[in-house]
């Protein structure tokens, strides 16, 4: 079921993407990524309703709690970053790089939690994994916006928190049912991400939202719930090491999407780059 879940998540992950650089051609990347943390924590507290678990929030331990906080702190800043990044860069740019948390959290999880069965095969898919994201990431060829190279700046940040935000995750998760742990991880990405909206000044840019872009933002947070709550389940159920490669799978469907949408297209190089991570992925989901 945890790897059913993690294919699940990695497929509402990919239509985030899509969804939110839909809604962030005109409206600020982070007034975009508060109102986005509006429907996920709305999506997430309904759930916990749905399956009953919040009546033992009571019973979260103080470590628990400290690393679920921990988790949401370093979600909102990779969201924050992440959504500079796509509001500078291509999509088929942007992603390939976020992807790349998926190595640094493979061989934290191998360090901190003992995941060091079949960890010949995880090094060599790790290894696969790096060289198809360092194909996959291409200088532009127009003189479009991102071009100086801002967006591999957010970009990469953004996969430095996203590697911290797994393992931080795994470790506040444990004992807790994971759709509350995942509407507890949401309240702190919440205020982080209003916080940023008021530091700088932005709110009154909320009256001037596009109402397309707006319910793009909607759906884009209805996905990013629902990939959360599929990850979360299979980061508590199963093996981080394994889950969080397949989860990265979503810049397939990215990929998909953007093509048709964006009308972003690969080259040949990058094509591989994006073959090899999928081959490197499903070798380490076998040996699972």
């Amino acid at each position: 079921m945890w790897l059913i879940m993690a294919v699940l998540s990695a497929l509402f992950a990919g239509l985030t993407s899509i969804l939110a650089k839909c809604g962030i051609k005109k409206t600020d990347s982070d007034v975009a990524t508060a109102l986005r943390t509006v429907v996920v924590l709305l999506f997430s507290w309904l759930m916990v309703w749905i399956v009953g678990s919040g009546d033992s929030i009571g019973e979260i331990s103080a470590k628990s709690f400290v690393f679920l906080i921990l988790s949401g702190l370093a979600t909102g800043a990779s969201w924050l970053c992440y959504f500079k990044a796509l509001s500078l860069g291509d999509v088929n740019q942007v992603v390939p790089i976020d992807k790349s948390s998926t190595i640094l959290s493979v061989l934290l999880a191998m360090a901190l939690f003992q995941e060091t069965e079949h960890w010949g095969i995880k090094l060599v898919s790790t290894a696969m994994l790096a060289m198809g994201i360092f194909w996959m990431i291409e200088k532009k060829q127009s003189g479009a916006k991102g071009q100086n190279g801002q967006w591999m700046i957010y970009a990469v940040l953004s996969a430095v928190f996203a590697a911290l935000t797994s393992i931080l995750a795994k470790l506040g998760i444990s004992g807790v049912e994971s759709n509350l742990g995942t509407a507890i991880r949401t309240v702190v990405v919440l205020v982080m991400a209003w916080l940023m909206v008021g530091v700088k000044g932005k709110q009154s840019q909320l009256k001037n939202i596009d109402a397309k872009e707006l319910a793009y933002i909607g759906l884009s947070g209805l996905a990013t719930g629902a990939s959360w709550l599929c990850y979360y389940y299979a980061i508590q159920n199963g093996v981080v090491s394994v889950v969080v490669p397949i989860d990265k799978l979503s810049v397939v469907v990215t990929v998909i999407f953007s093509y048709f949408v964006f009308k972003e297209r690969l080259s040949k190089r990058a094509l591989a780059g994006l073959l090899l991570m999928v081959a490197g992925t499903l070798l380490m989901a076998i040996a699972a």
